[in-house]
């Protein structure tokens, strides 16, 4: 069995945003756990989640949140766990706040970061890092990037055959 991908957000307002990480996850068979804390109103424990994350089963740690989106680097201070951090679109500035918090962490206390709000990649991003040491989940991210070469060929033909037409 796979190792479990935590998923934690700075709020539940960004779960709409979060909920495709957890439905990819969910498509993949990986076991996953979902939790709201935030770095500055319950940093200790934001602190004490990701020191005990490996022990408990953790093999991935995926980080939302908005503004400030201190949460990616608090979790990554506390574990050697792989974290990814996804920066959530705020009202203010568009998620670019977001963006540059998550992605400028400090030499040794690295935050993978992937798009604004862009949370299926995220999970796929957690995916692969489980895949090097699980076959069956290769082998089904394998799949997923044939299934999506196959899908693009099909729409080429169609478009293909739109241009015939005119």
């Amino acid at each position: 069995m796979s190792k479990k991908v935590a998923v934690i957000m700075g709020s539940d307002s960004d779960f709409p945003v979060v909920k495709a990480a957890v439905e990819k996850l969910k498509s993949f068979g990986v076991p996953y756990e979902v939790h709201v804390m935030s770095a500055h109103r319950t940093p200790d424990a934001a602190a004490d989640f990701s020191k005990n994350a490996a022990a408990n089963g953790f093999g991935v740690i995926i980080a939302a949140a908005g503004k400030a989106a201190h949460l990616g680097g608090v979790l990554a201070a506390h574990t050697i766990l792989p974290v990814i951090g996804i920066p959530i679109k705020s009202t203010a500035l568009d998620g670019m706040d977001a963006l540059l918090a998550t992605v400028q962490m400090p030499p040794g206390i690295p935050v993978a970061t992937v798009g604004i709000d862009a949370a299926a990649n995220a999970a796929i991003l957690a995916v692969q890092m489980l895949a090097l040491s699980d076959p069956e989940l290769a082998e089904a991210l394998q799949q997923m990037k044939d299934d999506m070469a196959a899908g693009v060929m099909k729409k080429d033909a169609a478009l293909q055959e739109k241009v015939k037409a005119l």
